[in-house]
């Protein structure tokens, strides 16, 4: 964790950008709740699940030890199925994989009344992939309008995964192209100000370009198990989708 924390602080001293302006979201799918309390312990407070069923299971189980709970924020930056967004409406802080005004608005409409706004982040496929998930850059403005209506959602900004690539001018540019279309669309939302962009293998390059929050899980909890991890999950995203490069 400490190792992950200097990461951020030389990358963004490197960009010339405060630190604690980088958020570090700790992604623990496929880790068990003992790995989340042990994260917990160590400072971190906010978390990244793809699978809800799992997400949920680890939520009850530290409450069930005694964690500090009230601590602990979720986010779910895996892709939302229709059918489980009054349990991510209820349970979550956050959700960085909106794509829809149908999705969008079912977890306004389900977001219990008693609970603040839920924060959301439109997923931008800014490498054009047929196979991955999220909004064409084109379209984002007129989802995030939308959004910006209902009444249960906080809109917050954008999210992305870029394609895995060895050129790092690519790299740097899919960053650039989120930040730039982030701008754009504060022009009519000014309140928007996350950045959610960046994992374990390119951190540094997406801070460069302004992440304001960067997904980790590989550096922190090391490499998933094989075979298992999706157990307890939702059932598997298709063959090439984004699911399988998050962190």
């Amino acid at each position: 964790m400490q190792a992950v924390r200097e990461r951020i602080a030389r990358a963004a001293a490197a960009a010339g950008r405060d630190p604690g302006s980088v958020t570090l979201l700790a992604v623990s799918k496929t880790h068990p709740a003992a790995l989340v309390g042990q994260a917990l312990a160590a400072g971190q407070q906010a978390f990244g699940e793809n699978y809800v069923q799992e997400a949920i299971e680890k939520m009850d189980l530290l409450r069930a030890g005694e964690q500090s709970v009230c601590k602990l924020e979720w986010h779910l930056i895996g892709p939302l199925q229709s059918n489980k967004t009054r349990v991510v409406a209820a349970r979550f802080d956050w959700v960085h994989s909106v794509e829809s005004e149908k999705v969008a608005r079912r977890l306004s409409d389900q977001r219990p009344a008693g609970m603040v706004p839920l924060n959301v982040l439109i997923q931008v496929n800014v490498s054009g992939e047929s196979s991955k998930s999220g909004v064409a850059p084109a379209e984002a403005l007129s989802l995030a309008s939308a959004i910006s209506q209902l009444p249960r959602l906080r809109l917050r900004g954008l999210m992305a995964i870029p394609e895995p690539t060895q050129d790092a001018a690519l790299q740097r540019s899919r960053f650039r192209e989120l930040k730039k279309l982030l701008e754009q669309m504060q022009e009519q939302h000014p309140g928007l100000d996350t950045l959610s962009m960046g994992m374990s293998d390119d951190l540094e390059s997406a801070i460069a370009e302004g992440a304001t929050m960067v997904r980790i899980g590989t550096a922190i909890f090391g490499r998933r198990e094989q075979g298992n991890p999706r157990r307890h999950s939702d059932p598997p995203a298709p063959p090439g989708s984004s699911a399988k490069r998050v962190a």
